[in-house]
């Protein structure tokens, strides 16, 4: 019968060893990706051949000045406003209604069509005339969308 264990040796690798296994295991890679390796270096050297590279390498080594500038145009006052506009349109984008703002938009662009051809007229818009256009239906819902739009903005103002 054999004789217990009563010693655990754990096995130790020179240094020489580890460089070994490593190579073999960077060989394996190398082996198993050369497309990618090979597509890899194409663009490196394009990246090389147009100057990227080195703009890249400057960066790194001025990377705490880059840095120091990137923040201070970061947290410019116009900089700093711009965001939180942007920050408030979005909020107040995420709360309308779509099918509304698409079928404004759609209103938009029929209104800008009719203005244009009324352009082109130079047509004379007297009193008269814009009495009389009032009765037209599809002027009234306009005027009638405005003047709403126009409550409910000076209600808003007032908050």
């Amino acid at each position: 019968m054999a004789s217990p264990i009563t010693k655990i040796t754990k096995e130790t690798f020179t240094d020489e060893q580890i460089a070994t296994q490593k190579l073999d295991e960077l060989k394996s890679l190398l082996t198993n990706n050369d497309q990618v390796i090979t597509e890899l270096m194409t663009i490196m050297a394009e990246l090389n051949d147009v100057g990227a590279l080195e703009a890249v390498t400057k960066m790194l080594q001025a990377k705490e000045q880059v840095a120091h500038i990137a923040l201070h145009q970061v947290t410019r006052e116009p900089v700093t406003n711009m965001i939180n506009v942007l920050m408030g349109a979005a909020g107040a984008l995420t709360q309308m209604d779509s099918a509304m703002v698409a079928k404004l938009m759609t209103s938009l662009n029929s209104g800008m069509d009719e203005a244009k051809i009324a352009l082109e007229s130079d047509e004379k818009m007297s009193i008269f005339k814009l009495m009389k256009v009032m009765n037209d239906p599809d002027v009234n819902r306009a005027m009638n969308f405005g003047v709403h739009f126009l409550k409910g903005l000076g209600k808003g103002l007032q908050d």
